[in-house]
């Protein structure tokens, strides 16, 4: 365990890179708004050389084995095509939805996370969880209903794009817990050794572009794209991302907004993992937590590229409330005793 100093600038270092990470999520998809599959597939690779850079280092200097690398490839295929389609949707939905909503709804995650915990692993949640759950769940149910009335700020939004989005965190939940049942089954193959973070990340990373790649045409027909006209619609994402003259469209803040975000993203997922090695996964949970208000905060204001910002309803703030509390109470730190029976 590290000292407590160092472990509140590693907090601090999590929280403004949460908060950076979910507002240019959205500005990054103003100017490829028309393009989000493209910004997918961009992201997806951009991933790809960065977690293979590292593996293959920590591969030199004997931190990563043989036997790691030869763990059976099938899970690593099912959390790649999950993380692709949590990817396209959200990138889909976050086009298309006011930016306060985005972290909201991205906090379904939890209850997927629960459910298919429970599902897949035969883990068994404490009442306390449980009833945390249940606030997560009621929050998102009362951030989402602020659109049923007129002139409120997601009245204008349709359906699909507020369920793709809470389909995004399903798919995403999936992959995590597939994630956490690779290094279960990873040390009983390795004679109680866990897999490396990283081989983790990287390989699935890798069948994440893959399946990105190959969806790409099955994702862009529901945009109303042929398969056709597909090698045009990349061309025009490519054009649009470097900002050319020549786009059709208006692309301000290109290249710059989506590259941002890229980047701020990779260290965002660094700095939570360091977080982890440093304290613990309770820690960095509640670290993370604390940057959705701040998010939401910011999101409604008016931004660069976003300028009208937008006004938050009472029920939306309401129900942002009782998501952070229901998160805060999911994450209360519990016996070592319950947490055992429980475990």
């Amino acid at each position: 365990m590290s000292s407590s100093p160092a472990i509140a600038a590693a907090s601090a270092a999590v929280v403004a890179l949460a908060v950076a990470n979910r507002v240019l999520y959205k500005l990054a998809l103003v100017p490829l708004k028309q393009y989000p599959f493209f910004l997918a597939q961009l992201t997806t690779f951009g991933y790809v050389a960065v977690y293979f850079s590292i593996l293959y280092a920590r591969y030199r200097a004997g931190v990563v084995t043989r036997d790691m690398l030869a763990l059976p490839k099938r899970r690593f295929a099912a959390i790649g095509l999950l993380e692709a389609l949590g990817l396209a949707a959200g990138m889909s939905a976050g086009a298309m939805l006011p930016g306060p909503a985005i972290p909201i709804l991205s906090q379904s995650f939890l209850v997927w996370q629960l459910i298919f915990s429970a599902l897949l692993l035969g883990r068994t949640y404490s009442m306390r969880q449980i009833i945390g759950c249940f606030l997560v769940a009621s929050g998102v149910i009362l951030a989402v209903a602020s659109g049923a009335n007129e002139g409120q700020f997601l009245s204008e939004v349709k359906f699909i794009w507020l369920a793709l989005m809470v389909a995004s965190s399903a798919f995403q939940a999936g992959a995590s817990i597939l994630k956490e049942s690779v290094f279960i089954d990873g040390a009983k193959r390795l004679k109680g050794r866990r897999p490396d973070i990283f081989v983790v990340n990287s390989l699935g990373s890798g069948f994440q572009a893959l399946f990105v790649f190959l969806l790409l045409p099955l994702l862009s027909n529901l945009k109303g794209i042929k398969f056709a006209e597909l090698p045009a619609y990349l061309n025009g994402g490519a054009e649009c991302f470097l900002n050319v003259d020549d786009s059709l469209i208006d692309c301000g803040g290109a290249p710059f907004l989506p590259l941002l975000f890229i980047l701020v993203n990779m260290a965002f997922n660094i700095a939570l993992l360091n977080l982890v090695k440093m304290s613990s996964a309770l820690v960095a949970s509640l670290t993370a937590t604390s940057a959705v208000p701040i998010s939401i905060y910011i999101l409604s204001l008016p931004l660069p590229y976003i300028p009208h910002g937008a006004e938050l309803s009472s029920s939306f703030i309401l129900g942002g409330v009782v998501l952070l509390m229901g998160l805060i109470i999911y994450n209360l730190p519990q016996s070592s005793k319950k947490q055992s029976k429980i475990e």
